[in-house]
């Protein structure tokens, strides 16, 4: 063992060593030292993997947004609360992970504006003598929407406010994200990913995307949507940036705020999509974010009528913008998953086989994952609970009164806490992490931590996923989510998954498989199955559903069944309905027993009747990368 540890140490300690000169941000020799001391004190990798929980969308006081709803938490703070400290919230009340610290974050706030409200509200700046300087610092709600809305209009055209030209605000904001990553960064214990968002929004539909870093060399300014709103662009400048040893990767998030444009079948220019087009695209996303603080991005009922779960948390309007979202094919994940197929029998390439994350995408400088300790996303905008609707305003003396007045609240009460994302990777450092992103073993969560590992194969009956045996067989006889499943002729894929509850949250429920496939005509279908149940529950043949297992929760209390429900299921599952010959996809879907929604937690402190117009319960979910299948005749 201390063999190995020796060589570790060494393998790594050259790795360091050769890593290229860093320009523009840090000093290479000092980054190069403080990655070999912490490579030696690293925990020995586990070739088995474990589980590491994180958040890549997070934002601090250096994105526009967050200033202006009164955020002066820094990117420093972020990585503190992290792992585990206190900070203060724009309202000032304390800050902290109640459950367990992160394995790793990402801090990404937005390059547009990067650094500059901050900038302007520093007396002596040429920043602080813009006109309009004194009317972007208001703790008051209309006030704060006009100052958002001032660069929101900007980001939406795709055009810099000519009194903002001047860079030096978000060169100096870029460098100390860059440096407080660095500081952060302890490998083997905490992990830190340089990142930022590229917030493009035509005409105020979302296509937003993190862009994340997998080491310390990154370029000297961030590629923003105001060099270029087209993602086209911004894809060609990370293949450049690798070009020069800068490897990244973009991740899409809030599909559904787009207005169905975030997975399109034609290019920007409108033309249709093309297998160049395709393959730029798959290989600078490989990932796609399904799930955080403003809704989840799955599906929604008008997609997915035949899943009864499909109506989760859901927010069907613009992103900064009072209007409702009237496109909903385009926006989905899932609906991806199926048109990429559609596109791949046409064009020989995928530009939507994309592995899953998840992210608070808080402005707080901390991320809002539970329920029962939720504070919401924007700052002094939706910090209490009459600000994001789940308590009436002091003058209403009920939801009654409020709503017979004509009165509504604001979209931030269809935000939920949300989410995590799990990585399966041999160490909790940035080339393991990275390259597990890389190869999308991930999955993504609601906010509690359901740790499940997903495997497709053949030969696998009797692999125990909850023993180092099966996870050892299942390595060596299939391929874990996030992979490629090529037939075998006279053998049908067997697929085992196997998820455990997180002891601060409620007990699982089930274990569901979704199916997209391609029928003869090429044109794709969905199906859900559930794959094992709780409580002896078994699977009914005809509708491929558990039956109910009786969990419930007080919405009066918020006390959930401890009776009912799992601490882990497993399954070995073989597909009822495969078809050799047909391409399809699967992943596996992890429900929990109900539990209150945020909501109904904060009426019930404030001693009120919760919304009657939100949901008092809801059931937190776990989401696997997919495992495609490959019919032998096309595979490579």
């Amino acid at each position: 063992m201390l063999e190995r540890r020796a060589m570790l140490a060494v393998s790594l300690l050259l790795a360091s060593c050769m890593q290229p000169r860093q320009q523009d941000s840090l000093d290479a020799q000092a980054t190069a030292a403080a990655d070999a001391t912490a490579a030696v004190a690293a925990p020995v990798a586990n070739p088995l993997r474990d589980v590491y929980f994180g958040d890549l969308h997070l934002h601090t006081r250096n994105s526009f947004d967050a200033y202006v709803f009164n955020v002066r938490a820094n990117p420093d703070d972020a990585y503190a609360y992290a792992k585990g400290q206190t900070i203060k919230h724009a309202m000032g009340f304390d800050l902290r992970l109640t459950h367990a610290p992160l394995d790793f974050l990402a801090v990404t706030d937005h390059a547009e504006y990067l650094g500059v409200v901050q900038a302007i509200d520093t007396p002596g700046t040429t920043y602080s003598k813009v006109p309009y300087a004194r009317d972007l610092f208001s703790s008051e709600r209309s006030g704060i929407l006009a100052a958002f809305a001032r660069f929101a209009d900007s980001l939406s055209g795709g055009k810099r406010l000519p009194e903002l030209s001047d860079l030096s605000a978000t060169r100096s904001a870029w460098q100390e994200t860059l440096r407080s990553a660095e500081r952060n960064n302890d490998p083997g214990r905490f992990t830190t990913f340089i990142g930022y968002e590229f917030t493009s929004m035509p005409e105020s539909r979302n296509l937003h995307r993190n862009i994340i870093f997998s080491g310390a060399r990154a370029p000297a300014m961030p590629y923003s949507a105001l060099d270029s709103q087209n993602p086209e662009d911004l894809w060609r400048w990370m293949e450049q940036r690798r070009g020069e040893g800068m490897e990244a990767l973009s991740i899409p998030h809030n599909g559904n705020g787009s207005d169905g444009t975030m997975f399109e079948r034609t290019l920007w220019n409108g033309q249709p999509i093309d297998r160049a087009y395709a393959e730029l695209r798959s290989r600078n996303e490989p990932l796609v974010e399904i799930t955080q603080s403003k809704g989840q991005s799955e599906t929604l009922p008008l997609l997915s009528p035949n899943d009864e779960l499909a109506g989760f948390e859901l927010m069907t309007s613009y992103i900064g913008v009072n209007r409702p979202i009237t496109k909903f094919e385009g926006g989905y994940v899932r609906d991806a998953l199926k048109r990429g197929m559609e596109l791949e029998a046409q064009l020989g390439a995928n530009p939507y086989k994309l592995g899953f994350v998840a992210g608070s995408d808080s402005h707080n400088s901390a991320g809002a994952y539970e329920e029962d300790h939720y504070f919401s996303k924007v700052g002094v905008l939706d910090g209490s609970p009459d600000r994001r609707g789940a308590v009436p305003p002091a003058d209403y003396r009920s939801w009654d009164e409020f709503y017979a007045a004509g009165k509504t609240v604001s979209v931030t009460s269809t935000w939920g806490s949300a989410g995590l994302t799990g990585i399966w990777a041999e160490q909790n450092t940035r080339e393991s992490l990275f390259a597990a992103l890389r190869r999308k073993e991930t999955f993504a969560t609601t906010g509690p931590r359901i740790r499940v590992r997903l495997f497709a194969g053949h030969g696998l009956e009797g692999v125990n996923l909850a023993t180092e045996a099966g996870v050892r067989t299942a390595y060596a006889k299939a391929v874990p989510m996030g992979g490629d499943l090529v037939d075998e002729p006279g053998h049908e894929p067997q697929f085992v998954v196997i998820a455990m509850r997180d002891l601060h949250s409620a007990p699982l429920q089930r274990i569901q498989m979704v199916k997209g496939w391609l029928d003869p005509n090429g044109t794709a279908h969905e199906k859900i199955f559930d794959v094992v149940c709780s409580d002896g529950g078994k699977v009914d043949a005809a509708t491929r559903r558990c039956p109910d297992n009786g969990a419930t929760v007080d919405p009066g209390t918020c006390e959930f069944s401890r009776d009912k429900g799992a601490g882990q299921l497993q399954s070995a599952w073989s597909d009822p309905e495969f078809e050799p010959s047909r391409h399809a996809f699967y992943y596996a879907r992890v429900i929990e027993n109900p539990t209150c929604r945020w909501s109904t937690w904060d009426a019930i402190r404030a001693g009120v009747a919760p919304n009657p117009k939100l949901p008092r319960t809801i059931q937190e979910r776990a989401y696997t990368s997919p495992i495609w299948f490959v019919p032998t005749k096309h595979a490579e």
